[in-house]
């Protein structure tokens, strides 16, 4: 007859090796993220109800921030440069699409520049927007 107790065994559950897997997945999204859209300048943009995604597939990106510098593509253009800058994409794709990035404190008059420039070479003009939360 065996009368020994027997020792039954404590289930334990090691989070430690979890906390570093949280880690690396938690910095793997931040860098995803910020790699989503690289062309585009980090702007607070103007909210909208009715806010869409553009489906243009040709497309360059305009941007202008707070300070009232202008970029194509993320590299920065004068207002007189830009017309030129515009031009080389178009030559190589005619439809093609600007997508404008505004800064929220940015006049209308500097856009009104971009939609200027946009108007001599006959081109569509799509205002990018936040949609409001």
């Amino acid at each position: 007859m065996n009368l020994r107790k027997r020792n039954k065994g404590t289930v334990e559950v090691h989070t430690s090796a979890l906390n570093d897997i949280m880690f690396f997945l938690m910095l793997f999204f931040l860098l995803a993220s910020a790699a989503v859209n690289p062309q585009v300048v980090k702007l607070l943009l103007p909210r909208s109800e009715s806010g869409q995604q553009s489906a243009a597939q040709k497309t360059v990106t305009v941007s202008i921030n707070d300070n009232l510098t202008y970029f194509v593509e993320k590299q920065p253009v004068t207002l007189d440069q830009m017309k030129a800058s515009i031009e080389t994409y178009q030559k190589a794709s005619p439809d093609l699409t600007i997508v404008l990035y505004v800064a929220r404190g940015v006049s209308i008059e500097n856009t009104m520049a971009v939609f200027d420039v946009a108007n001599q070479l006959k081109l569509k003009v799509v205002l990018a927007v936040e949609p409001k939360k």
